[in-house]
């Protein structure tokens, strides 16, 4: 069994900067792919930035510039860097794993407003 588990969300002004983390757990292919996605009330879940083991990375046109994706292999951990947050990157952050199948975490809120 996988297991996802996050940490960092929290509270915080415009223009500032969190971290999000994310550790998997179990059996896990050595070639996956890790990222973020983030929903609000009434909305779609939506990427917001993904990474191949192998290094490669994907952004939401959202983030592009402000957020960086990077990951530990050897601690099958997945890194967020948000700086210059905006109000509408208020949502709920799931950490995803793809290893032969989906999998994801239980969410961290991440609440940017002054």
């Amino acid at each position: 069994q996988v297991q996802l588990v996050e940490s960092g969300g929290g509270l915080v002004q415009p223009g500032g900067s969190l971290r999000l983390s994310c550790t998997a757990s179990g059996r896990i292919l050595s070639i996956n792919v890790m990222g973020w996605y983030r929903q609000t009330p009434g909305q779609q879940r939506e990427l917001v930035a993904s990474i191949h083991s192998g290094g490669s990375t994907n952004y939401a046109d959202a983030v592009k510039g402000r957020f960086t994706i990077s990951r530990d292999n050897a601690k099958n951990t997945v890194y967020l860097e948000m700086n210059s947050l905006k109000p509408d990157d208020t949502a709920v952050y799931f950490c995803s794993l793809y290893s032969s199948r989906w999998y994801w975490g239980q969410g961290t809120q991440v609440t940017v407003s002054s």
